[in-house]
């Protein structure tokens, strides 16, 4: 099953430039273990050892993982999911 991950600006460098990657996965776990293996090094911009990095924010079909099944988020052929580095700042 097919899932489009759309990438952000700063870790196009590690997908060849590439704003969207196609990989197969059942859960969002295993379609970053798949990105990671079509991008070495993606996965840990994204995940640490307690799950995915405070400042990255993943979306499974416009919904935030983190209210769903987090990782264990199921996803299906042409869903799309999406990684949204947190913005900070202020005036």
């Amino acid at each position: 099953m097919s899932v489009t991950v759309r990438i952000p600006t700063p870790l196009r460098t590690l997908t060849g430039g590439q704003d969207e990657v196609s990989v197969e996965g059942a859960t969002v776990g295993a379609v970053i273990d798949a990105l990671e293996s079509a991008c070495p090094g993606i996965k840990e911009r994204l995940c640490d050892d307690k799950g995915v990095r405070r400042f990255v924010n993943i979306f499974a079909n416009d919904e935030d993982i983190r209210f769903l099944d987090n990782l264990e988020t199921a996803v299906k052929a042409g869903d799309s999911v999406s990684i949204v580095p947190a913005i900070a700042g202020g005036a």
